[in-house]
């Protein structure tokens, strides 16, 4: 469906400006946008603030860094001084969304809502339960072909999860499929989506014609969808697409708030350009496994620069997940060598 691009309108940015350090751009009506840094590669996150008349509901909370936690002050005591904080949503697990959570919610003395899948995953983590630890993580890398010398890097790396989120809410909100969230006068429907993260929540608000898509559907990168130790053998990528695809059905003029980018307009093409990059990633992965190659293998035929350790483990994932989705679709077939390695093959 979504190979033939020019079928779409084009992918349009309506707003030129971006908010600056403790600043609340309101770019549709009671829904303002908050721009705050990140110390990676991807080097933003943006964050919303929804009006109620009697309060504001924050959506994403941002890294445990103490530039944040200021940037935070700034927004609060500026845009928030008048009416307060009611609730924090969080539309997945990932440090940078939730990281702030706990500490928001002390402060404000507000709740978190949240999918359960998010919340327990956040807890797997945290607490480095079996299988989402960095022994579980390393030795999965390992059986596909990761080197022992990036593997051992990783491991010495340990756990960053922990120090990336300041706490956890010990209770929360749960949110579900279809759920109808009241936010002032408006409702915002939750759409589940998968692959990204266990059960990613974003809002649709059919009044304003507005999606805060999260990560789900960004505008100039591909979301990262890694296969995890915890369910080695999964289809994050075919559960990622079936998501991406179904959130088709909205108009193809909604205005799309993603967590990293800048707002835009244009569904429809965003979606099917990240069909068409996957497909093309999938033919190059089948032309390469003409005899047998392990994720790690193949991590230069996926990505063509050099990675440092952060980027390595998102890039093994990523390939292993691709893999996964190929050998699901009967293209590629596991095999498995006498030291343990998974290689796969084209059939």
């Amino acid at each position: 469906m979504f190979n033939q691009l020019k079928l779409f309108e084009p992918i349009t940015y309506p707003f030129e400006q971006q908010p600056g350090t403790g600043e609340a751009l309101e770019i549709a009506p009671g829904v303002r946008w908050v721009r705050m840094p990140l110390p990676f590669e991807l080097n933003h996150i943006n964050l919303w603030l929804l009006e109620e008349d009697d309060g504001w509901t924050i959506v994403d909370t941002g890294l445990n860094l103490d530039d944040i936690k200021a940037n935070w002050e700034a927004v609060l005591d500026t845009h928030c001084r008048e009416k307060p904080v009611k609730r924090i949503i969080v539309t997945h697990c990932h440090p940078d969304h939730l990281g702030l959570a706990r500490w928001l919610g002390d402060k404000l003395k507000v709740g978190t809502w949240i999918t359960q899948g998010e919340m327990l995953n956040a807890y797997a983590w945290f607490h480095q339960l079996p299988n989402y630890d960095v022994d579980g993580m390393v030795g999965f890398f390992r059986r596909h072909g990761l080197d022992p010398a990036r593997a051992d890097t990783l491991f010495h790396r340990g756990p960053t999860y922990r120090g990336r989120v300041d706490g956890l809410p010990t209770e929360y909100r749960r949110l579900i499929e279809d759920d109808l969230l009241r936010i002032g006068s408006k409702d915002w429907r939750v759409i589940v989506g998968y692959g990204h993260s266990p059960e990613h929540a974003s809002l649709y608000c059919a009044e304003l014609n507005v999606l805060i898509s999260g990560d789900m559907l960004l505008p100039r990168i591909s979301t990262n969808v890694s296969a995890m130790s915890s369910n080695p053998d999964g289809d994050p990528l075919g559960w990622f697409l079936d998501a991406v695809e179904r959130l088709t059905e909205l108009p193809d003029d909604t205005l799309v708030l993603p967590s990293h980018g800048r707002p835009f307009r244009g569904i429809h093409a965003r979606a099917a350009q990240l069909a068409e990059h996957h497909r093309e990633r999938f033919e190059a992965l089948v032309a390469a496994c003409d005899t047998p190659k392990s994720a790690c293998d193949l991590i230069t035929t996926l990505f063509k620069r050099d990675l440092d350790a952060h980027q390595i483990m998102f890039a093994m994932g990523e390939s292993i997940a691709h893999l996964n989705y190929l050998e699901h679709a009967g293209r590629l077939r596991r095999t498995q060598d006498a030291s343990g390695v998974f290689r796969f093959v084209a059939i």
